[in-house]
């Protein structure tokens, strides 16, 4: 290895000394890192047999130079020096092929551990409770998937290969330098201290440069990726103060900037060191040895050889130097990535689940009692990017909800903001488990439910629809995806938005953009009952579904919910009283309790929270 590899892998080595770098790593890290290992054991077999012979040939190649000169300096026979530069030129190219099958092998072994990593972590987060995203930060999610698992994957590809080639080379290359001279060999040693010592102190220095630098990259992509979004930029349009903004983000780039330079400078003179003493260790091997090339101790064949061998000492002896650091960093990537995959998701299909009947249309709340779960059950302080997960106590936000709504009935849940209606209407798709209590669908306790026919009976429309950004056609078929045109032209005609889709110029291969933020909000709520009549559950749960539209908006949308609750149970949430003034049943819901229950004339008789509510909505108008 020459300085320049030496020195490059080196600072690669201090980079990526992390602030969890010295972190206890819990036990069985390494036997789970060799479980992801163990399909690519063959491939890692093949590739490390490549850096072996490798390492040999680096070790092979100044032993003949030093023949050749040898051969050159004795007037031996034209043909034994031919024979060795043949030997030498076919050793490179080996060397070359060997470099070509190993970088295959290492890619091939890195990026399918990474793959293997990212589906695993992905496929975990997926499954998560909404708990679990309402609590973590998305960047720092993001970053598992992506540093935390490239760190990982470079256990098996540059760590892996650079201590194996390194303890090979530093091992042959010793061994040969003593053969062919003890005395240079540790008079060309002695000068190794003077430059591992300070290394390995440049080397903390520029651990912690390295953490401030991640920590500020992070601060920034942080910020850029809540103001780049559409939500976030719309608030910076309407609230935010751009000059302010713009100073605060030059500043941290600023510091980023310093930084980098601070950085640099470092790792100038790392490889400035290396490359001072390299070149002193070479001018003593050449001093002390050409000496004694002249008293006839040495051939100068040997002195050459001695020279050239030394050059690939350093590198692996200030690489092995840092290899705790190194194993160390790769091992905690690890673990943060199976910190991740060891959270437990809270909602899991039981083993002997049975389906929802098809076609189910009752939903029952027996006496359900409910809390959000605490911090430390669905997340972690890394995620949420805090020293200590928030140990405040569950609060209960249900407190024996018990209705029954029957098939094709509409079940309206009205009360105050912060009542518990819409968590409510979570627990029936079991985005969370009672605590106490059961919710049934079509008379099977949700938690006994498969997951997947629970989903088939139950769909949602939320005040705010979401869309991918993606086509009209991937949003709809998210819903139902083996539907065939027609069928989704026959869902875009119930939900009245036919006629708009069709007139785009891209008509269902129209992008919608980020959260659908092209389309306005009747035409994305319209869209979102599309893609529920696609699926065509039979229990419609419909969260405000209408707040916040104009008049036009909410007559056309509204239009759409007739078609979509024809023949279906509906649990429906609304502040505007008048949306449900034909309810079958009106739940009033105060303070995580029912606290009056009846139909629209039957709540207005009994004068109370109902009546109160109605009355301060519609006073005005009398």
């Amino acid at each position: 290895m020459t300085e320049p590899m030496a020195a490059m892998q080196l600072m690669r080595t201090m980079r990526r000394g992390g602030p969890d770098s010295q972190r206890k790593l819990p036990p069985g890290t390494a036997k789970r890192i060799l479980a992801f290992a163990r399909p690519y054991r063959r491939d890692i077999a093949v590739f490390l047999l490549a850096t072996v012979v490798s390492a040999v040939i680096a070790v092979v190649t100044p032993v003949l130079a030093g023949r050749v000169v040898d051969a050159i300096s004795r007037g031996g026979p034209r043909s034994a020096v031919v024979t060795v530069a043949l030997v030498i030129a076919g050793l490179a190219v080996v060397d070359t092929v060997l470099s070509m099958v190993g970088r295959w092998f290492s890619s091939r072994i890195g990026e399918g551990i990474i793959l293997s990593l990212r589906s695993r972590v992905f496929g975990h987060v997926q499954r998560m409770p909404v708990a679990f995203f309402s609590r973590t930060q998305t960047g720092a999610l993001v970053s598992r998937l992506n540093n935390d698992v490239i760190g990982a994957q470079r256990a098996f590809t540059s760590t892996l290969s650079g201590v194996v080639s390194n303890v090979i080379a530093l091992v042959l290359t010793l061994a040969v330098m003593l053969t062919l001279s003890w005395q240079i060999t540790l008079a060309a040693l002695v000068l190794l201290p003077i430059f591992v010592l300070p290394a390995r102190r440049v080397g903390r220095r520029l651990a912690a440069i390295t953490r401030e630098a991640a920590e500020l990259n992070a601060s920034m992509n942080t910020t850029m990726t809540e103001r780049f979004n559409v939500a976030g930029a719309v608030l910076v349009k309407l609230f935010g103060r751009p000059d302010e903004e713009e100073a605060a983000f030059t500043r941290r780039a600023a510091r980023v900037r310093d930084v980098g330079i601070l950085s640099a400078v470092y790792s100038r003179a790392f490889f400035a060191a290396l490359t001072l003493v390299a070149a002193l260790a070479t001018a003593l091997v050449y001093g002390v040895g050409g000496s004694l090339a002249l008293a006839g101790s040495l051939s100068a064949g040997t002195v050459v050889s001695l020279a050239l061998l030394l050059t690939r000492l350093y590198g692996p002896l200030t690489a092995l130097s840092n290899v705790q650091l190194d194993v160390a960093s790769a091992l905690v990537s690890f673990d943060r990535v199976f910190e991740v995959l060891d959270l437990p998701p809270m909602i899991t299909e039981k083993p002997n689940a049975v389906p929802v009947p098809a076609g189910a249309r009752s939903v029952e709340f027996r006496n359900v009692s409910f809390s959000y779960p605490a911090a430390d059950e669905v997340s972690l302080a890394s995620l949420e990017e805090v020293a200590v997960l928030d140990t405040a106590p569950r609060t209960r936000v249900l407190h024996d909800v018990d209705f029954t709504a029957r098939p094709g009935q509409l079940v309206a849940l009205v009360g105050p903001s912060g009542a518990g209606k819409t968590t409510i209407s979570q627990l029936i798709p079991r985005l969370y488990d009672v605590d106490a209590g059961a919710v049934l669908v079509g008379g099977v306790d949700v938690r006994d439910a498969t997951t997947a026919s629970l989903r088939d009976a139950v769909g949602v429309v939320t005040q705010e629809a979401h869309l991918f950004h993606d086509t009209i056609r991937a949003n709809l078929l998210f819903a139902r995806p083996g539907a065939s045109d027609d069928q989704l032209w026959d869902a875009l005609r119930r939900a009245r938005i036919e006629p708009l889709v069709r007139s785009l110029p891209d008509g269902l291969d129209t992008v919608v953009g980020e959260r659908g933020h092209r389309l306005s909000g009747g035409e994305k709520q319209r869209l979102a009952i599309a893609r529920l009549l696609l699926k065509a559950p039979g229990v419609v749960i419909l969260d405000e579904a209408t707040a916040h539209l104009d008049s036009d908006s909410e007559r056309a949308v509204q239009q759409a919910l007739d078609e979509a609750l024809a023949d279906r149970t509906a649990i429906v949430i609304a502040h505007r009283l008048s949306t449900v003034r034909d309810a079958d049943l009106i739940l009033v819901v105060q303070d995580g309790h029912i606290v009056e229950r009846g139909t629209h004339e039957s709540l207005l008789a009994a004068g109370g929270l109902y009546a109160g509510l109605y009355e301060t909505q519609f006073a005005p108008a009398a």
